[in-house]
């Protein structure tokens, strides 16, 4: 980055900053972000603030134009991890001001499946839309997931399979759940290449996602209306 474009960023005001910062995430430019972001703590700007309007605010326009066709995985990756520049300087703060989130996620790729990218980039899309994510990475067994909803007590477990002899295993995960009796306790969401959505109401999941933009609308909207139940 050139002395020019460090002089710049630091003379916008907050509104041009922020605009800047959609622009510089939408590019994937990491190292403009994590700049922007440390621009905005010297103001003052609190962390959920910088989180919430300038990085959550970016991957938002980055999700619609990825679910629109505009954009495709590699800029979608490149766009994740500039906001995973800016989230690496938040996190330790927002873990100190206790900052709320939208809610939390255990995602992981389903035993006898070794695929990741789809699972990594709705890990990265569910962070870069406030959500707290714990991704137990690829070839879980049922132990696996039971194991992380019990440490982490998320609102949301998310399932998924890019193999068509590795999909019918996340029934099984349901099921356990279901014989233990604690299906109502998670939002059940599924997404893989060769899934559909008449397979995730077969198998018993609350939504399939065909992709990362729509599996952060779809959270979005199954935790509002958990909290608004919880609420009434």
């Amino acid at each position: 980055m050139s002395d020019e474009e460090d002089i710049v960023l630091s003379e916008l005001n907050d509104d041009e900053l922020v605009e800047q910062m959609f622009d510089d995430l939408y590019d994937g430019l990491k190292e403009e972000i994590e700049e922007g972001v440390n621009i905005l703590l010297e103001r003052g700007w609190t962390p959920y603030d910088i989180l919430t309007k300038a990085l959550v605010g970016g991957m938002t326009i980055v999700g619609h134009d990825f679910r629109d066709g505009i954009l495709f995985v590699p800029e979608v990756l490149l766009a994740a991890n500039a906001m995973k520049g800016g989230m690496t300087i938040l996190k330790p703060l927002l873990a100190e001001t206790g900052a709320p989130r939208v809610g939390k996620m255990v995602i992981g790729t389903v035993k006898g499946d070794i695929h990741d990218i789809g699972k990594n980039l709705v890990s990265m899309m569910m962070e870069g839309a406030g959500f707290e994510v714990v991704d137990i990475g690829i070839n879980n067994p049922v132990e696996n997931y039971l194991e992380a909803l019990d440490s982490e007590q998320p609102d949301i477990l998310g399932m998924s399979a890019l193999l068509t002899t590795t999909m019918p295993y996340m029934k099984v995960v349901i099921d356990t759940l279901i014989e233990q009796g604690r299906r109502e306790d998670y939002i059940v969401l599924v997404g893989g290449a060769p899934l559909n959505e008449e397979f995730g109401k077969a198998i018993g999941a609350d939504a399939y996602c065909r992709d990362a933009a729509v599996a952060v609308e779809t959270a979005k909207d199954f935790v509002s209306r958990k909290h608004n139940q919880l609420a009434g």
